[in-house]
């Protein structure tokens, strides 16, 4: 089993930046791809960003969703076992727990990606707030 831990949730303006971080322990050969979604309350869990890579580390492919195109950046330092999220000009409609997820798939197809109900293992999740 893998276990997924957040970090670098908190308060921030509007326009201002945060980096949240998931960290990935345990049996790291089980899974191949690593997400984002976020659930702001009231609301279902949506897909942010994920990023799946091949079998051997060699290659990896970043997918993102259209509200946060050219604002975050979804980033893996495989050597560290840790996935990024770089939030910048954060609005206050990106409120929410954010929530890391791992599955091993063998197909990597955005319509698969960004059903939560792909994902196998979940964080406990980190909090962000975006108000003035």
């Amino acid at each position: 089993q893998v276990q997924l831990v957040e970090s670098g949730g908190g308060l921030v303006q509007p326009g201002g930046s945060l980096r949240l971080s998931c960290a990935a322990s345990g049996r790291l050969s089980t899974i191949n791809a690593m997400g984002w979604f976020r659930q702001a309350p009231g609301k279902e869990r949506e897909f942010v960003a994920a990023v799946t890579w091949s079998d051997d580390n060699a290659d990896s492919t970043y997918y993102s969703t259209d509200s946060v195109e050219g604002r975050f950046t979804i980033s893996r330092d495989a050597a560290k076992n840790t996935m990024y999220l770089q939030m910048n000009s954060l609005e206050p409609e990106d409120t929410g727990t954010y929530y890391c997820s791992g599955v091993w798939s063998a197909v990597h197809l955005r319509p698969i990606l960004i059903k939560s109900t792909t994902w196998r293992v979940w964080g406990q999740g980190t909090q962000v707030t975006v108000s003035s």
